[in-house]
């Protein structure tokens, strides 16, 4: 039985445009959404790890909206995260989106992007952040931190104050570390206290402090080039630039001037990250050399020597633990264990110059890995096995990635 009265009834030609107009608006709606998922295969938890989606799986929701009101949402609990766009190569487009996320072992979740018009104002701010930036104030430091930790390394101007014999400057390419206790930024705070109360930084006032010495030592996760025993370094670095501060990420470059190694003339690039959440920063050098190197050695400083040296070459995972004033520190580094030849407990009585080094194999002119440290009073790591079992956690995680699948 037909109950629509025959004049009521739509005409053919009508019902086809309302069609043409329903489908053209599915269309449309679902152009303003990508999905995707994100799986976890190792058999251990993953939390706040970060999630990088390629610029080009999400090119016409960018061209439409732009990056900053693109929005990404986690099927499961319908809820925004936060993101952030960083343009890699600095040529003003926009190469990845970063987001965090927490995954149980094995898990799958899904996550939608959208593009929206009012996206910017609908973005969720993070509680937490990452941080970096030249510090002029203080000689030419470069600073970087996020949560858990903070370091430091040294510019042109400290190297030439040492090369004239003059008060306050820092000879080395080795990597500083700021002690952290609590989780908000306190690179500008602690310069600037410092200013008017010299070594204000070293003394903890209750959020931390830097007691850790780097002299002319590697210090946390500078490199070189080991020949016997003589390990052959660059000195200060001569150029920065900053690429991204946060929230997720922060990123930025230095340059070196070219350094000698018995012979022969290295140059070197870093790129150096810190993500949210994380101990270690990420290194990639680019290192080229006129002619073959045996190596490119990563070195952690052993202070004083009172501490104990523990590596894992087939897992890529090498650690110093070591008494610091009234607690104790755990360092370490990180890497693909293909890219190991060996590691080396290196003591010896020449001031700075006793070391763990991690000896890695030249490949492509690039060496990456991972270089940090936890601290017993962060509350983070409160025994060495606490301190190794993160290390090993850590080189899993980068061995297996988040698997990202549009």
């Amino acid at each position: 039985m037909n109950l629509i009265p025959r004049n009521k009834r739509m005409k053919p030609w009508k019902s086809l445009l309302l069609g043409a107009a329903l489908l053209s608006a599915c269309q449309q709606q679902s152009g303003d959404t990508v999905s995707f998922t994100v799986k976890n295969n190792l058999d251990l938890d993953r939390t706040a790890e970060t999630v990088s989606v390629p610029a080009n799986k999400v090119s016409k929701l960018l061209q439409e909206y732009g990056a900053e009101n693109l929005l990404i949402k986690d099927d499961a609990t319908d809820s925004l995260l936060v993101t952030q766009a960083i343009d890699n190569d600095q040529d003003g487009t926009i190469d990845v989106i970063l987001f965090q996320a927490s995954l149980k072992a094995n898990e799958e979740k899904k996550f939608t992007i959208e593009g929206a018009k009012d996206g910017a104002a609908r973005q969720p701010k993070s509680k937490l952040t990452t941080y970096s930036r030249f510090v002029p104030e203080r000689t030419d430091d470069y600073t970087w931190e996020n949560d858990r930790v903070a370091f430091r390394t040294y510019g042109p101007v400290a190297q030439q104050l040492v090369e004239e014999g003059k008060e306050g400057g820092t000879l080395t390419s080795g990597m500083d570390a700021w002690l952290k206790r609590v989780d908000y930024p306190i690179i500008n705070n602690w310069y600037k206290k410092n200013e008017p109360e010299p070594g204000y930084y070293h003394i903890d006032h209750g959020e931390g402090y830097d007691p850790y010495h780097v002299g002319a030592s590697r210090g946390i996760g500078g490199i070189g080039v080991l020949e016997g025993d003589t390990l052959y370094v660059s000195r200060n670095f001569t150029g920065y630039k900053t690429i991204a501060e946060g929230p997720i990420r922060t990123m930025f470059e230095l340059t070196y001037a070219p350094w000698q190694v018995n012979g022969r003339t290295i140059q070197e690039k870093k790129r150096i990250s810190l993500d949210l959440g994380s101990n270690l920063t990420r290194f990639e050098s680019q290192l080229q050399s006129d002619q073959p190197v045996p190596n490119y050695t990563i070195g952690i400083t052993l202070h004083d020597k009172k501490g104990e040296v523990k590596g894992n070459p087939e897992q890529g995972w090498f650690r110093y633990w070591e008494p610091m004033d009234d607690s104790f520190l755990g360092t370490g580094v990180v890497l693909v264990p293909s890219a190991v030849q060996s590691f080396k407990d290196h003591r010896v009585d020449t001031k700075d110059q006793s070391h763990l080094y991690v000896i890695t194999k030249p490949a492509n002119d690039k060496l990456v890995y991972y270089a940090g440290f936890g601290w017993e009073k962060s509350g983070q790591f409160t025994t060495k096995e606490a301190w190794d079992q993160y290390l090993a956690s850590f080189a899993k995680r980068v061995a297996s990635p988040l698997e990202v699948r549009f």
